[in-house]
């Protein structure tokens, strides 16, 4: 069977799949600063998540991938492999406290459950391309 990570269509799912994480992980960080005086939330930037993949599938750009780079000397240098290049931009809510906090709660647990939804949308359509790419790779007599 081909190695799946050589296929663009998986590395593209692999890029979402990660992008979700961080996401995840930015809006459990802007909850944890609910009570913090003056906290703006973050959110991922969608909109260069979408360049980003567009041009890691060849459209809309270099077809070179966006590759990984080392902002701190401590950091380890990249293994390969393409990585999507998104930010994490500043994103108030609609309301904002008398101490200058921007967080609503309630918008934030929407924002989890839609990361939620779309991950196990995500994790179901490659579970159902290696089934297909399984099926493709055997042989006609089975």
């Amino acid at each position: 069977m081909p190695d799946p990570t050589n296929i663009t269509v998986f590395s593209l799912m692999k890029a979402r799949l990660q992008m979700l994480g961080d996401r995840q992980k930015v809006i459990a960080e802007n909850v944890a600063n609910v009570s913090t005086p003056g906290f703006v939330p973050k959110d991922v930037d969608q909109d260069s998540f979408a360049a980003a993949l567009q041009r890691m599938a060849g459209r809309g750009g270099p077809a070179a991938p966006t590759q990984m780079i080392a902002t701190q000397a401590g950091h380890m240098a990249p293994q390969g492999g393409a990585s999507a290049g998104y930010g994490v931009t500043r994103a108030p809510d609609s309301e904002t406290t008398l101490e200058g906090n921007s967080l609503v709660v309630e918008e934030h647990m929407m924002k989890i459950a839609e990361t939620r939804m779309d991950f196990e949308t995500m994790v179901g359509l490659y579970q159902k391309s290696l089934g297909l790419l399984r099926l493709a790779s055997r042989s006609p007599t089975r």
